[in-house]
């Protein structure tokens, strides 16, 4: 089974195509400026510079919080991190015991019942769908949602707030997690849903879906949680937003878990390449990024969600997922104790 994949030249064709039209942007700034001092022609030339930097969203009059970057403010989101990603995959333990468990109740009458077309419909589309795509649908549905948000204007203030993660904000945590479900760019959201689709269904065939979501969420708190270190390292705040960090810990996860799978470019059918030379070379990148300073990207948080790909897939299974056992015990006590069947 090959897997058709674009991340590999998404970083490489947003670099050129910024570089190209940084060039011809500069070239129409100078222009159409030429009269004007030097010293304007390079403020506007770094204007133009300033917009390529980044997915950060490009509105006039934004300002981000930028207090100063101390390392004691990170014990919080560190706290918030790890409970929140425990929490997750707790859940996620419990939604699959209440998966099974309702399976064996007898629901046969319910489906008898008469249904309008348009509800056959819908259910015959979802009935036909992988258990991936199934995952897959909801997820790019609620970033689908969050990106018309950021359409409307009045609504931006609010969109920074809680959906751009900023170590140097008021709002620290949750953003963290809302963030990874926030695009500003129309060009960011398909590049990362398409790759999320392309990868989604193998890994939750393998993981089950109620394992594939906890695991997803986490990823992006701890993706998230990687760009605050970074950032509060080199002192420097800014705003980060998208589902790259939690989709490369969903690479990082296949990758690992399946090293030989053969991956090919969708422009370069004909280039085929392991898995495993894959995410070393995306994770290569992402070191080489951080250490060079390239902000178009947030190189800290695709690592950080790589790194806890591969330690779910070496690892987190066997010696945390497996060991569920206590938490579905103590939930079925509560749940008999408190819910009837």
């Amino acid at each position: 089974m090959i897997y058709t994949k674009t991340l590999l030249t998404c970083q490489h064709s947003l670099l050129k195509w910024s570089g190209n039209n940084l060039s011809r942007n500069a070239r129409f700034t100078f222009q159409k400026f030429s009269t004007s001092s030097l010293k304007e022609v390079r403020s506007k030339v770094q204007g133009v510079k300033r917009k390529l930097d980044s997915f950060e969203p490009q509105i006039d009059g934004l300002i981000i919080e930028t207090s100063c970057l101390d390392g004691s403010k990170l014990w919080k989101p560190f706290i918030f991190t790890a409970v929140f990603s425990t929490t997750s995959l707790a859940t996620a333990a419990i939604w699959e015991f209440e998966s099974i468990h309702r399976k064996r109740r007898q629901l046969k009458d319910w489906f008898h019942h008469s249904r309008r077309k348009y509800r056959n419909d819908i259910n015959k589309w979802w009935n036909s769908l992988t258990e991936g795509e199934k995952i897959f649908a909801p997820i790019c549905f609620i970033n689908i949602l969050v990106f018309l948000l950021w359409k409307i204007p009045s609504f931006h203030p609010v969109m920074v707030k809680y959906f751009c993660s900023n170590p140097g904000g008021k709002n620290i945590c949750w953003p963290m997690v809302l963030s990874t479900f926030s695009h500003y760019s129309a060009m960011h959201i398909f590049a990362n849903m398409y790759v999320l689709h392309s990868f989604s269904s193998g890994c939750v065939s393998n993981m089950g879906k109620e394992q594939f979501l906890g695991f997803y969420l986490a990823a992006g708190a701890i993706a998230s949680f990687a760009s605050y270190v970074h950032k509060v390292l080199i002192n420097r705040p800014g705003l980060s937003l998208g589902a790259s960090g939690a989709i490369m810990g969903v690479l990082g996860y296949c990758c690992t878990r399946f090293p030989d799978l053969e991956l090919n470019i969708i422009f370069l059918p004909f280039f085929v390449f392991k898995a495993s030379a894959a995410i070393k070379f995306i994770m290569g990148i992402d070191a080489l990024g951080i250490l060079l300073g390239w902000r178009f990207f947030d190189h800290a948080a695709h690592l950080g969600g790589a790194l806890f790909g591969v330690f779910w897939s070496a690892y987190g299974s066997t010696y945390i997922w497996n060991k569920r056992g206590p938490i579905v015990e103590a939930w079925y006590k509560f749940r008999k104790a408190t819910f009837s069947d």
